[in-house]
This record gives C-alpha cells, sequence and structure tokens, in this order.
C-alpha cells in the first residue's frame, strides 16, 4: 500500500514540473548525471554529523536552520545497499534509513548541541515509525565516528530517558557510519520548495517548530518567524 508521503510526493513532483523556476534551477547545479545531488567533501574548518529520524524533508530543514550548519543534505544511510534510490529504501528491503548529512562550524555549534536537536526534530520513542509515516526506513538512528561522538550519543539518550520528555523508552539506534549515499536532487531542499505541500504543512512544519522553539538561541535571525 502506497504511504501518504509518497502520494504527496509524486502529486508534488507533477506539480513542481509545471511550476519550475529559479529554486530548480540552482538545485540542478548541483546534481550529478543520474539526478542525484552531489555529495561535498568537508571543507577544513568543517566536521560532519548524520542522523536519521524520519522524513528527510523535515530533519533537513530542522537543521540547516542551526547557527553553525553551513549545509545539509538529504540521503539513505544504516543499510547495506549500494546505491540506493528512493524507490527501494521506501520498500524497505535496502535496510536504508531517510538520513541527512550536516556540514557544520564545531566552533560554532557542538556535536552534542546537534544531538539534543536531533531529539528534539523527532519521536525517539517510535519504532519504525514517525507519524503517519511507517516503516524501518523511518527508524530513528543517530551515527557516529569516532568514541567521542558514541560517548556524547550515550550520555544524550540517559539524559532524554531520564527527562522524561517522552513517555516512553527511546529506541534510537546508535550506529557507527560506513556510507551515506546522497538523495536524488528532487528531495534537497524539498521543505523550503513545497510550502504549500499539505504533507509539508501538517507533518512537517511542526517539527521545524518545535525545533525553533526548543533551541530558539541557536536558530539563525533569517528562520526567525
Amino acid at each position: 500500500m502506497l504511504s501518504t508521503k509518497y502520494i504527496y510526493f509524486v502529486y508534488c513532483l507533477l506539480l513542481s514540473g509545471l511550476l519550475a523556476g529559479c529554486s530548480k534551477t540552482k538545485l540542478q547545479d548541483i546534481q550529478d548525471s543520474n539526478g542525484f545531488a552531489v555529495l561535498p567533501a568537508p571543507a577544513a574548518d568543517e566536521r560532519v554529523a548524520i542522523f536519521a529520524g524520519g522524513c528527510f524533508w523535515a530533519t533537513q530543514e530542522c537543521f540547516i536552520q542551526l547557527k553553525g550548519v553551513h549545509k545539509v543534505i538529504s540521503g539513505y544511510a544504516g543499510g547495506e545497499t549500494a546505491d540506493p534510490d528512493y524507490n527501494t529504501v521506501l520498500s524497505g528491503t535496502t535496510g536504508h534509513a531517510e538520513a541527512v548529512q550536516i556540514y557544520y562550524d564545531p566552533k560554532v555549534i557542538s556535536f552534542a548541541q546537534l544531538t539534543q536537536a536531533f531529539f528534539y526534530a523527532h519521536d525517539p520513542t517510535q519504532l519504525n515509525r514517525q507519524g503517519p509515516d511507517v516503516g524501518t526506513d523511518y527508524r530513528s538512528i543517530a551515527f557516529y565516528r569516532n568514541n567521542g561522538e558514541y560517548r556524547e550519543l550515550v550520555k544524550a539518550m540517559d539524559a532524554l530517558q531520564q527527562s522524561g520528555v517522552y513517555k516512553g523508552i527511546p529506541v534510537t539506534e546508535l550506529r557507527e557510519i560506513k556510507t551515506f549515499y546522497p538523495a536524488e536532487i528532487e528531495h534537497q531542499d524539498y521543505y523550503k520548495r513545497n510550502g504549500w505541500d499539505l504533507y509539508i504543512r501538517k507533518v512537517s512544519k511542526p517539527k521545524v517548530l518545535k525545533v525553533q522553539k526548543a533551541m530558539s538561541q541557536w536558530i539563525k535571525n533569517d528562520y526567525v518567524e
């Protein structure tokens, strides 16, 4: 059975072809020959963090609004299938989840603060789903690259469980990152380009606003409504 999100996506994809404008041209500048986003190498002053917490349309926007975050790429991580695409990930056969790769300045915002935003951006107590989106591709995963990041994640998980913010027990996976695959170009900056979309307004926007409220001191000035 097709998910509500997928039906909205197909509809918006058709409509975006009719409404193509400057934003689409900008996105085409960062796509490869197969229609996927280009995954840039981090700059000398940047670090990279990867999180999966439900639909990447909202997750990308939740992080790009934070001070110290330079760019966020939507993609897939956590599985074994090489070079996945949206349809195969949606099928639940790849092991991958919708994820984002965050390029940030550690002098401005820390990995611990990004982790805090991650737990505000979704419900970490929901197993293999986020709201109306059901499946392992929507599961909660926090990725780490070294022992320091792993310890930060464990510390954050313990604090979250003790805080009582969520009634259930966090089911977030903690996994060492192996490979992050960038998603198709149509999924990049989807939130910004499709603000009229009912799914964005009803499902994605509340997550973005929740992060804005919880981390108000970390929100870039041009994102404050």
